[in-house]
């Protein structure tokens, strides 16, 4: 007759190999979106030259070429950054959201709520309607600033001693947004002839990308999604309760802070050079938790792999839905997102009626 201890070390053993063999499973589905995106486009490329062209970038092999040399500025200058970038900014948006549903305790929330998307769009549209010759560049840093010191306005609103409600802070993200976003129409309505411009960069593209834009925000998702990856378990903990979390050891207040810096840093990154794309990081990280349930240790690594795959597919009809007419990525992933929105508003309303 087996104890309870090896039943729950078979148990744990089970649900550890399980949960391997997912992540391997969804690395392998990544892999094979990226490769079809690559593929994908108005100027096709076969998949065997996808393969031919990155092995010989990687080993420096000048043999002669059985493709044509269009098809390496089209992969290495065009379509290799921008799915890199979809790809990154896919995964900070569904962890960040994952990461913000956990500590709200509240399953609409997404990595907005605190008000980054319009401060980040303030600080764009700034950069937009800043007098000729000021560097393209210049419109990402503006934007990650907005985000940023709209963050910071929220937290310090929020912040009751050492003490973070969440409440509090939902509502500080109401407020300071309506706020943001009333000063942001204001100026685009006064824009002229650069609201074409502006309003593309706001419903989000990544028609922009290069190698240089993913350079910079890659340190800053990384460093942000790792963070909340490593508070995996007290974010398990604190679906309980507060109270309960802290008599296991769990340092609420610092694990909101982290968390709520770590979310902020990866989610400013992603929308600065790409706008603010909604509902990726609603509708990834449920349906995550509706195939490989609620754990944290297995949900965020899920959504991080669940969210590229997602966006990158949404980039990729964006592009070449009415090639050479480009939609805006936000338009795909809000016809995809706003029905599984309302059913997840559904079913919430079904468990407190």
């Amino acid at each position: 007759m087996e104890s309870i201890i090896e039943v729950e070390f078979k148990l744990h053993q089970r649900r550890m190999r399980n949960n391997t063999f997912a992540l391997m499973g969804a690395v392998l589905v990544l892999l094979a979106v990226v490769v079809g995106a690559i593929a994908v486009g108005s100027i096709p490329i076969p998949i065997p030259d996808i393969f031919k062209m990155i092995l010989a970038k990687m080993f420096s092999i000048h043999a002669e070429a059985s493709y044509p040399a269009s098809l390496q500025t089209i992969l290495f200058d065009i379509r290799l950054p921008r799915i890199i970038m979809a790809g990154l900014v896919g995964a900070a948006l569904a962890v960040s959201g994952a990461a913000y549903q956990g500590m709200f305790r509240n399953p609409l929330a997404d990595p907005y709520l605190t008000g980054i998307s319009q401060g980040a769009a303030l600080g764009a549209v700034a950069g937009f309607l800043m007098p000729l010759g000021i560097p393209a560049a210049l419109i990402p840093i503006l934007a990650f600033a907005g985000a940023l010191l709209c963050v910071i306005a929220v937290y310090s609103i929020a912040r009751t001693g050492k003490t973070l409600p969440m409440t509090t802070v939902i509502l500080g993200g109401v407020a300071i947004g309506a706020f943001l976003a009333s000063i942001t129409s204001y100026l685009i309505i006064t824009s002229g002839e650069r609201v074409h411009g502006i309003i593309f960069w706001l419903l989000g593209n990544f028609s922009l990308a290069d190698w240089w834009s993913v350079a910079i925000m890659t340190p800053y998702i990384l460093i942000g999604v790792i963070a909340i990856l490593v508070f995996a378990r007290p974010l398990n903990i604190m679906q309980m309760d507060e109270e309960q979390a802290q008599q296991l050891g769990i340092n609420v207040e610092r694990v909101k802070l982290i968390v709520l810096a770590a979310a902020t840093i990866a989610t400013a990154a992603a929308v600065c050079f790409c706008g603010a794309i909604g509902f990726v990081g609603i509708i990834i990280p449920h349906a995550v938790r509706l195939v490989f349930g609620p754990d944290y240790r297995l949900l965020l690594p899920m959504s991080l792999f669940t969210g590229a795959g997602f966006l990158i597919l949404a980039d990729t009809a964006a592009r070449t839905t009415l090639a050479p007419t480009e939609i805006p990525v936000g338009i795909i992933t809000a016809l995809i997102g706003a029905p599984f929105f309302l059913y997840i508003l559904r079913q919430k309303k079904k468990a407190i009626f």
